[in-house]
């Protein structure tokens, strides 16, 4: 099958850490200390253990919006992985990356291994923006010839952190300040209005859906069956490990359907071969990437399915919608047998040929406890419970 298209992704060092709180308060007391208590190496390290569990669920690209993108670039050159990398920008009051950041990593990092690695510019979110920082972004992107990975409208709060600092919603704010276009992703996007479906429409903005993270933290269930109805090409993410304590692609696109289906009572909605062509084609097309299907031409990310399992029985011959299902309602990473990015085989019969994986599960256990250590927290938080 083709490769899984992680269409919004945050290389992540601290699955499980603080993972009982809502988004704000996560943010504040957990993602924001750990990303700026980040050195190079443990971003390094964060990254080879963040992309090894992608590839061995089947992903074969990922549009990772984090920090020390010199690092991130190393690793996924090193591990073989086809990525998108942005960084996680902000104005300055608030210590994460700046656009000279971004056209640092761009300059240092665009284009490398033999073309798998590319840099676009990131915004954070609007609670951490300004208008000018917006249309800062769009000049640099432009200026460089390259896209935009951006969060919106991801939680209730937001929008009305939004509205009472720009005094209208965040893709208002994005459409007036020229971030939207077809060279963007837009990740989240829960709780958008008809008009700012609308603006996405008209824009050709490219949505990333992230059903299982949205659900973990609490932020709801975003307006999927419209954003389609609409025409907007949507792919799937899964997040970070952190807010989702997963990378397996093949459970978000269970998640994808199912959380549709309840919500709306209506087992119509998203069905499996549509679902598929969100995790693969979409997202392929949403990055600029010549690939998402097995068509010659194509870029060869390709992934082994092994089907001799209970997870693919029973398995009717020919029967594709069959095989379909399966994919998206019983299947998971552990069905992936190998993976082939850009022509080469980085995961064969579970094993990995360009890392050693023990390695990289101690070296990066050993960076949580440095990173842990630089933010002056002791390590039983990680664990507690209230």
């Amino acid at each position: 099958m083709p490769g899984l298209v992680d269409f919004h992704y945050h290389t992540a060092l601290g699955k499980g850490y603080s993972d009982h709180l809502p988004l704000w308060e996560y943010l504040q007391t957990c993602w924001y200390p750990i990303i700026r208590a980040l050195d190079p190496e443990a971003a390094y390290w964060a990254a080879l253990a963040s992309y090894s569990e992608s590839i061995k669920c089947g992903v074969t690209a990922v549009n990772d919006m984090y920090r020390q993108l010199e690092s991130l670039a190393d690793a996924a050159e090193k591990i073989g992985i086809r990525a998108v990398l942005a960084n996680d920008v902000a104005t300055d009051e608030h210590e994460l990356d700046t656009l000279a950041d971004n056209e640092r990593a761009f300059k240092a990092k665009h284009g490398a291994a033999n073309g798998r690695i590319k840099v676009v510019v990131g915004i954070e979110w609007l609670p951490l923006a300004s208008e000018q920082l917006l249309r800062d972004a769009r000049a640099l992107a432009n200026q460089l010839g390259t896209g935009i990975h951006i969060h919106l409208n991801e939680s209730l709060g937001e929008v009305e952190s939004s509205k009472q600092k720009f005094g209208r919603r965040p893709t208002e704010v994005a459409y007036d300040c020229g971030v939207l276009g077809p060279d963007c992703v837009a990740a989240h996007c829960v709780w958008l209005s008809d008009t700012e479906i609308a603006l996405m429409r008209e824009t050709r903005t490219h949505i990333s859906h992230n059903p299982s993270s949205n659900a973990k933290l609490g932020n709801g269930i975003a307006r999927l069956p419209e954003m389609l109805a609409a025409g907007i090409n949507v792919g799937l993410g899964h997040d970070a490990a952190e807010c989702n304590n997963s990378r397996d692609m093949f459970e978000v696109m269970k998640f994808a359907s199912l959380i549709h289906r309840a919500a709306r009572v209506d087992a119509s909605l998203q069905q499996a071969p549509d679902v598929l062509r969100m995790a693969t084609r979409n997202g392929a097309k949403g990055l600029g990437i010549d690939a998402g299907e097995l068509s010659p031409g194509k870029k060869a990310d390709v992934v082994i399915i092994n089907t001799q399992n209970q997870m693919f029985t029973p398995l009717m011959p020919g029967n594709k919608d069959h095989v379909y299902s399966h994919l998206v309602f019983a299947a998971n990473g552990s069905c992936v047998e190998t993976v082939i990015i850009d022509g080469r085989v980085v995961y064969k019969e579970r094993e990995f040929t360009m890392i050693d994986e023990r390695e990289v599960l101690e070296q990066a256990n050993l960076a949580f406890r440095r990173v842990l250590d630089r933010m002056n927290v002791p390590a039983a938080r990680a664990v507690r419970r209230e």
